[in-house]
């Protein structure tokens, strides 16, 4: 008996995802980590890390120490940076296996001092130039460098800090450029192979910095842009599919859904395997979303279900039970989704669930 493929599945294009690559590389100028915590962002966390490796990058940036030993686990050689403070509990096993941490705060920079006097630890110091999430402010810098200088435990490689709004705020984000620039001038004894980064997608995408020579795209290696200017550019790395299950011609003044969505006309709706269960968001009820059907924009019927979803199909010449439906993809981007759903696109490719088959080709 042959195995039933999957009522929904994401097809990962792994030559998008080098095109992205090369986009962010020509752009910036500048050498690349990679940001694939979240699984990836919901493309696969190994399969994508096993495709970066080969791309001589010096960092792939994760989350945490569960996304780094994952890597580590598939024999991944590209060096995984913790983005964020480090718990207590994580630090012994980033010393042990060599991971690069940031540090945000004093006390890790004691405690990763301690854990390395017998085998020095390359960390990165973290700035706070605008986030408020973690690292040393302006006034602080001088005393964590001073603690840096007496640690013998810890090697120091690299700084970096954050962009809270570069894809909405262009006015502050060229002062925090600045200020970063400023802070990162003060550090003594710097040298070429000593890392410098700010810069996430938008950043590098339309800012300039005097000091940096490492970027830290996410979104945009998987061919989605921050800043819809630059979309042309870019290939979307994941389309998100499902399939028409079955056709119901329904007359005008019938309930459609949960809720009853009541029918102006008489209406072919096609059922779609698919729903909120799979990371399609309900949020998308009764706003106006799409799905791309034999080529076509058809509109969504009602509530989003668990399980499902209902398709006006009325104005297609032809629907039938198996045609396969673009739920986003390069005909429908995420980008375009996620206005429509009230949110980002980070959030909805970080939420397809594990149920979600992916395809990788």
């Amino acid at each position: 008996m042959t195995e039933s493929p999957p009522r929904a599945w994401a097809e990962i294009d792994r030559s998008a995802l080098h095109h992205n690559l090369q986009v962010a590389r020509r752009h910036s100028g500048k050498n690349i980590m990679a940001v694939i915590k979240g699984g990836a962002y919901g493309h696969g966390l190994v399969e994508i890390a096993k495709e970066l490796d080969k791309q001589n990058l010096p960092f792939l940036g994760v989350a945490n120490t569960g996304e780094a030993r994952c890597l580590s686990k598939e024999g991944i050689k590209t060096r995984p940076y913790i983005l964020g403070a480090t718990l207590q509990s994580e630090r012994e096993e980033i010393a042990a296996y060599g991971w690069t941490p940031c540090l945000c705060s004093f006390e890790e920079i004691e405690h990763f001092n301690q854990l390395g006097k017998n085998s020095q630890i390359e960390a990165h110091l973290a700035l706070d130039t605008g986030m408020g999430r973690g690292g040393f402010l302006p006034p602080q810098l001088g005393e964590a460098l001073k603690k840096l200088r007496e640690a013998s435990g810890i090697k120091l490689t690299g700084v970096g800090s954050h962009l809270p709004v570069a894809d909405e705020d262009s006015v502050f984000t060229r002062k925090q450029f600045e200020l970063f620039d400023s802070m990162v001038e003060s550090i003594p004894g710097r040298d070429e192979k000593f890392h410098v980064h700010l810069s996430n997608s938008a950043g590098l995408l339309d800012y300039h910095s005097r000091t940096t020579n490492l970027v830290r795209p996410g979104l945009l290696i998987y061919g989605i842009s921050p800043l819809p200017a630059n979309q042309e550019f870019l290939k979307p790395v994941m389309t998100f599919k499902s399939r028409v299950s079955v056709i119901n011609h329904l007359p005008k003044g019938h309930g459609v859904s949960y809720g009853r969505t009541i029918l102006q006309r008489d209406t072919k709706a096609a059922v779609v395997g698919l729903g909120y269960g799979d990371g399609y968001p309900r949020s998308l009820s009764g706003k106006g979303a799409s799905v791309v059907l034999n080529n076509s924009l058809c509109p969504l019927l009602g509530r989003v279900t668990m399980d499902q979803i209902i398709v006006d199909v009325t104005e297609l010449d032809a629907c039938h039970p198996g045609d396969e439906a673009e739920l986003f993809g390069p005909n429908f981007l995420v980008s375009d989704l996620a206005i429509k759903a009230g949110t980002i696109p980070w959030e909805i490719l970080t939420q397809i669930t594990p149920r979600v088959t992916r395809i990788y080709r």
